[in-house]
């Protein structure tokens, strides 16, 4: 099972073999949500947030 560091705590993550490019991973030390960038090396960067969150914002101002 590869391994991959997290960008923000630097713990060791096990990814599985089958892991593609967009893939989301948890990091069990700091709770964060990383996609896989990168396939060779397997390369993780946190994930976007969920555009749902910011579209019910604007519905409240009455827009």
């Amino acid at each position: 099972m590869p391994l991959a560091a997290c960008p923000e705590c630097s713990a060791e993550i096990h990814v599985d073999d089958d892991v593609d490019k967009g893939d989301r991973v948890a990091c069990e030390e700091c709770d964060a949500s990383l996609e896989v960038v990168g396939l060779d090396p397997i390369e993780l960067d946190l994930a976007p947030e969920d555009d749902d969150d910011f579209s019910d914002d604007e519905n409240d101002d009455g827009y």
